[in-house]
């Protein structure tokens, strides 16, 4: 269990959510679409976050070295089919040809923070700019990984910011083991108050912090 302890911190979040018309009015956000692709027919995809047990009978997790490409795959199909769903016709008939520039369709992007190599993995393949990975870099500097919890921490990061405004669109994306990547699209209904309580209402004042690439270990 010491790669699990290493890695993983705790995390979690709860989001009330209602199908009811009455409540549009009290409701942050409207849920657009979500998309969930999962990979577990592949071997080297299910196996290359597995749990199980050693050779001293001690039950942990094993992470394989292709974890990144693995990832990588799983997001390229992922965005494959949410793509026809959030672009227009004209970026779609280039997207074959060059990496459609994911800004013409959000403003914002919630990131897995599950490590600082998985972030840039993600900020390179999509060719995202340094402010729209801030949150997520910001969410693993603050709060460890904590998963999939991590882009609910993030969506926080960005409304105590006060940069979440009405029509405003948000990109999710989390990935776990299986592996699979799950992709949810929000609308931002109205304006969205800095002085609710937050997660981030303590600390935001400090952020954003430099992280260096690399750091010496003395």
């Amino acid at each position: 269990m010491l790669l699990t302890n290493c890695l993983f911190r705790m995390g979690g979040a709860a989001i009330l959510m209602s199908g009811r018309n009455q409540d549009k009015k009290k409701a942050k956000y409207e849920l657009q679409y979500i998309v969930r692709t999962n990979k577990a027919r592949e071997d080297h995809s299910h196996i290359c976050v597995f749990q199980e047990e050693d050779s001293e009978n001690i039950t942990g997790v094993a992470i394989s070295k292709d974890v990144l490409q693995v990832a990588a795959n799983v997001l390229k199909l992922n965005v494959a089919i949410l793509g026809p769903m959030v672009f227009p016709f004209s970026e779609q008939l280039w997207a074959s040809f060059y990496t459609p520039n994911f800004k013409r369709a959000f403003e914002h992007f919630c990131i897995h923070a599950g490590g600082k190599a998985v972030i840039q993995a993600i900020e390179r393949n999509l060719a995202l700019l340094k402010e729209d990975v801030e949150p997520s870099k910001m969410t693993l500097h603050r709060f460890g990984n904590t998963s999939s919890s991590s882009i609910w921490y993030e969506l926080e990061y960005i409304e105590a910011k006060r940069r979440m405004k009405r029509g405003d669109r948000v990109w999710q994306i989390a990935f776990g083991s299986g592996f699979k990547c799950n992709s949810g699209v929000w609308k931002c209904i109205y304006n969205v108050r800095a002085d609710i309580a937050n997660i981030w209402e303590d600390e935001i004042h400090k952020y954003p912090v430099e992280i260096p690439d690399i750091v010496k270990i003395n």
